[in-house]
């Protein structure tokens, strides 16, 4: 019994091994891979995904007139998990479009979800102010005066100086 269990731990740390030699081409580190060796699954279960992260994307209606002068916030799925603070790190699908034009200028649905600091600047003031408070699995859209957004510059060629952006936005995780 005991040489059973040597063997499965000797057979184990050689898999590990031998995966640690392998060439990897792309440079990644543990470090960039982000690693986090604190959780791990249970053998025989798959990672769940994120609440919310297979939501299919939205389709964003402009409503006619003139766009609000300050920011509007608007719970369109109520999230059942912790509620969004500064200062966490916020995982997140979104798709923007242009008020004026009902254009859609970004999307992450599609592509890995966006990872930012809540609060740190790392994103238009709107987003920092819009999502404070959001709880995780749910979706929020906001409508974002052009001075919370890209204010006089705007982001060529697709956001216009001081453009309102509406964005439909899916909490994924908050740590």
């Amino acid at each position: 019994m005991r040489s059973r269990h040597l063997i499965a731990c000797g057979l184990a740390a050689l898999s590990l091994a031998a995966a640690g030699c392998g060439n990897d081409s792309s440079g990644a580190s543990e470090e960039d891979l982000n690693f986090d060796t604190q959780e791990t699954q249970p053998a025989g279960e798959a990672a769940a995904a994120p609440v919310g992260a297979d939501r299919a994307k939205p389709k964003i209606e402009i409503p006619k007139g003139k766009p609000p002068a300050k920011l509007k916030s608007e719970d369109l799925i109520a999230g059942k998990g912790a509620a969004a603070e500064s200062g966490q790190s916020l995982s997140v699908n979104y798709v923007g479009v242009s008020y004026s034009t009902g254009q859609e200028f970004d999307t992450s649905f599609g592509r890995e979800p966006l990872q930012f600091e809540l609060g740190a600047g790392g994103v238009i003031p709107g987003w920092d102010q819009g999502l404070e408070g959001m709880k995780v699995g749910g979706r929020r859209k906001l409508t974002i005066p052009g001075d919370l957004a890209y204010g006089p510059q705007g982001q060529p060629p697709d956001i216009k100086p001081n453009e309102t952006l509406v964005f439909v936005i899916d909490l994924l995780g908050a740590q």
